[in-house]
């Protein structure tokens, strides 16, 4: 065959169409180089490249005009279109661009930058209407980390989250999530809320804020927070655990990355003994936070073994992936605080979860939407496979009993 024609078939799609095309071809000299074909609101596009000769084009023509009259589609032909080769230098990415009222604005901008950047962008398609509308492009280029920097700069600007990832095998198989804890995972500070209990809560709230804004450094303040719990009751860990608020989308994170087969770690520069409980509750792999000195059952004020700040967050990621045999390139590590940037770093892709602005600008990508499971969007799974799956496997045979607050 020594020639091709495309056709695009489009109208108000229901079933039968897609057979009554192919059916009218069966006994003509023709085949199917490539084929795609995409349903939004009741509407079918039907785009076929055949291969034909060009002694047949006319009679193929006059089949697929009729079957369109047939089913009362619109139909367009055009004869001798080719594929065009990949250039092997052109890197291929997925673009993800999330927010809760997504605008015409913000795209029309997107894919101006793409365009003066050198970027083409090869299909779109929405993976999520809820909690935020997700839209992803798949795109090729060449310069990957000058196409992140200009849409990082431009996300602030536009007023939506935008994510810009290779597309291959990395994306597949065996992968890593390691998660921040306070004001991630969970909605609360944990050292916050004991000294509330302990009665020096305005006093250490200030210092864990300044902490996280990078202004303090975090082992200083960790040890002046902790001291301000010296006396308290052991009991009150146990109290702080139940008044925890899992971030809304934390149990539908976890549940569906486990669903994936995915390890799920928790890293926290918190304490272990309000965190663990929750380690039950979502069914994580692995847990590494700071350790509270209690001694006749009272909190000393001082910390036992390593801390478990910025350095000891990286090294934590890096100590997950060694044991499940992930390499650090399959690695997703989610976090809002300065001590969280040398894991965002370290990690495959870093994730900044309603961020201070330094780790916004430091992170490979940042989500502004209070919804943790728009995590699982960057990932490229869809809103319909997580409801379907949910409604597969109910949530009682997935999750224990919490006592965190749920969302």
């Amino acid at each position: 065959m020594d020639g091709t024609l495309l056709v695009i078939l489009s109208g108000r799609d229901r079933p039968g169409v897609t057979a009554a095309f192919f059916e009218a071809l069966r006994h003509h000299r023709t085949s199917v180089l490539d084929i795609q074909q995409l349903v939004v609101r009741g509407r079918l596009v039907l785009a076929v490249l055949l291969g034909v000769s060009s002694s047949d084009v006319g009679d193929v023509r006059a089949a697929v005009h009729a079957v369109a009259s047939q089913v009362g589609m619109e139909i367009e032909t055009v004869p001798g279109a080719r594929e065009i080769p990949r250039d092997p230098l052109r890197r291929r990415i997925h673009v993800t661009v999330m927010s809760p009222d997504l605008r015409p604005g913000p795209i029309a901008d997107l894919a101006r930058t793409m365009a003066d950047n050198g970027w083409n962008i090869d299909r779109i398609r929405r993976i999520a209407a809820y909690p935020v509308t997700a839209v992803v492009f798949e795109g090729s280029g060449e310069d990957v980390e000058g196409l992140r920097r200009t849409l990082a700069e431009c996300s602030a600007r536009l007023g939506v989250d935008i994510a810009v990832q290779h597309a291959g095998l990395d994306r597949r198989g065996a992968r890593l999530v390691v998660m921040d804890v306070d004001s991630t995972l969970i909605q609360d500070e944990v050292i916050d809320i004991l000294a509330e209990m302990a009665g020096r809560g305005p006093e250490v709230a200030a210092l864990t804020e300044s902490a996280m804004l990078g202004d303090l450094d975090f082992a200083e303040s960790l040890h002046a927070r902790v001291a301000a719990l010296e006396g308290l009751p052991a009991e009150a860990l146990q109290e702080a655990s139940q008044r925890v608020r899992f971030t809304p989308g934390a149990r539908t994170l976890c549940r569906t990355l486990r669903r994936l087969g995915f390890r799920v770690c928790l890293v926290s520069g918190g304490f272990e003994e309000v965190i663990a409980p929750l380690v039950d509750v979502l069914g994580v792999d692995g847990i590494r936070a700071n350790r509270l000195e209690i001694i006749d059952g009272k909190l000393t004020g001082r910390l036992q073994g390593p801390i478990i700040d910025r350095a000891g967050k990286a090294e934590a990621l890096e100590s997950f992936a060694a044991e499940f045999g992930i390499p650090l390139a399959r690695t997703i590590a989610v976090g809002d605080g300065a001590n969280d940037l040398d894991m965002l770093d370290r990690a495959g892709l870093g994730v900044a979860f309603n961020a201070k602005p330094a780790v916004r600008m430091a992170a490979d990508t940042s989500l502004n939407a209070p919804y943790l499971d728009s995590v699982l969007f960057l990932l490229g799974v869809t809103r319909d496979e997580i409801d379907e799956a949910d409604a597969d496997q109910p949530l009682g045979t997935t999750n224990s009993t919490s006592s965190a607050s749920s969302n």
